[in-house]
Formats: C-alpha cells, structure tokens, sequence
C-alpha cells in the first residue's frame, strides 16, 4: 500500500518530479510504502518529510482505494530540500511548489486528486 499527501499553500501544491514504475518523469504527490507496524498517515507524514524536508499534519483522507490512501496536509514546519542521500529518494528529481494553474505538470493521476479538494483552480 502507498500512502500520499497533498499539501496546498495559496495556489501552489508540494509536489515532487520523480522517475515511475511506468517508466516515465512524472510530477507526482509525495508519498510511499506504507511500512510494517505504520499506520497511513504515519506513512503521510514520514514520506513527506523524506521527499520536501517539511512536517506536516493531516487534515483529511481525501481518497482510498486498493493501493493508495490519499490524505490532505498542512505545513507546520521544516523547509523544502531533497534529501538525496536517503536511499529512498533515488527516484526522486526535484520537489517544487506546483502552480495550480499549471495544468501541464498535472496528469490523469494528478488531476482527480486535485479536483476532489474543491479549489477554484483555472
């Protein structure tokens, strides 16, 4: 199971540019493996601060489905870095704060997920 967030600051949301299993660059939400004996929003709140240097607090689920728990997160501290040397990050790129107005780094994964948050984007 993964367990994502998303974490909306004015009209930009954290994401991170990162190599899937598909095998295509992606700008994707953070997020990970859900490890033994983690709750998901413990895994939330680990990946997040893993892949963008910040912590968060969830705030809600917003989707669930049979691989993926989807919570909503708030910044309550740190500041954005990759940390490459974690092994964990290896497929991770960049981590960026993502206009919501840039529909083209949004994908048929992305999109749905943002959509559900109710925001008057574009």
């Amino acid at each position: 199971m993964i367990s994502q967030g998303v974490v909306i600051k004015g009209n930009y949301v954290l994401m991170v540019k990162q190599y899937v299993q598909r095998g295509d660059i992606v700008w994707n939400f953070p997020g990970g493996g859900i490890e033994m004996n983690e709750t998901p929003e413990w895994a939330c709140i680990r990946e997040i601060q893993e892949e963008t240097g910040y912590e968060v607090a969830i705030t809600r689920l917003l989707a669930k489905n049979d691989s993926k728990y989807t919570f909503e997160a708030e910044l309550i501290g740190g500041s954005l870095h990759v940390d490459k040397e974690h092994e964990a990050n290896s497929d991770i790129i960049d981590a960026a704060w993502i206009s919501l107005d840039d529909k083209e780094k949004f994908d048929s994964y992305t999109t749905p997920i943002i959509e559900l948050l109710n925001l008057n984007v574009g």
